[in-house]
């Protein structure tokens, strides 16, 4: 499982393979937004955390076509599923892979980021709190998504499409425990229901992900 990790790691870190590019889309958006709405501050704080979580939900949706599509096309996840090493092992050290590419750069960037969207003080650890938290369960989420539209041409839209709703829970409370955050209110219950979800995911999804991709591997 860890050298499969490391190969997903290596596979990224190549030019065309996605590394970055979650990252510089999630740069791209938060910088555009305050040029968009215009120097109004208030607002922009009032929309901050729902920006940030947005950008980086979508961020992650670009590379998720990646995750499976090259294994299936070469045959090498034919040869996991025959491998010691389950599939269910192998789905989790992926999800891993693109958390570690996508969403862990988001975590450590976007506090650094606040500023420009005129993020309270008291929200920043908020942001990466729930950044930290809520990020793995978009990956494992995205992972199955990436199981179920396997060997399928231009199945891209469907892979947003087929994820996104799943998303939003996750969306909704990272949101809400910056924007309490930001507030001053408490936050600790968003952050615990993040908490869930992620774990939730990790414990179910790699099961799932794995007779998925059983079910377009005959």
């Amino acid at each position: 499982m860890i050298a499969l990790l490391w190969r997903d790691l290596r596979l990224a870190m190549r030019a065309g393979g996605g590394f970055g590019l979650g990252l510089a889309f999630f740069l791209i958006v938060v910088v555009l937004v305050p040029l968009g709405v215009g120097p109004q501050t208030e607002l922009l704080s009032r929309i901050a955390p729902g920006i940030f979580w947005i950008a980086s939900l979508l961020a992650a949706l670009l590379s998720l076509d990646r995750i499976f599509a090259l294994d299936f096309d070469d045959g090498s996840l034919a040869l996991l599923a025959t491998s010691p090493l389950p599939l269910e092992g192998a789905a989790l050290a992926k999800a891993i892979a693109h958390w570690i590419t996508t969403g862990l750069p988001l975590t450590i960037v976007a506090p650094a980021l606040g500023f420009l969207l005129a993020l309270a003080p008291e929200a920043y650890k908020y942001l990466l709190m729930s950044l930290l938290l809520g990020t793995p369960a978009l990956s494992m989420i995205g992972t199955f998504g990436a199981a179920l539209t396997v060997g399928l041409r231009r199945g891209g839209l469907l892979l947003s499409l087929l994820v996104l709703p799943l998303y939003v829970p996750t969306l909704i409370y990272g949101a809400e425990a910056v924007r309490r955050g930001a507030q001053g209110l408490d936050a600790s219950g968003a952050l615990i229901l993040l908490g869930v979800i992620t774990a939730g995911c990790f414990a179910v999804l790699p099961f799932a992900t794995a007779a998925t991709l059983r079910i377009n591997l005959r």
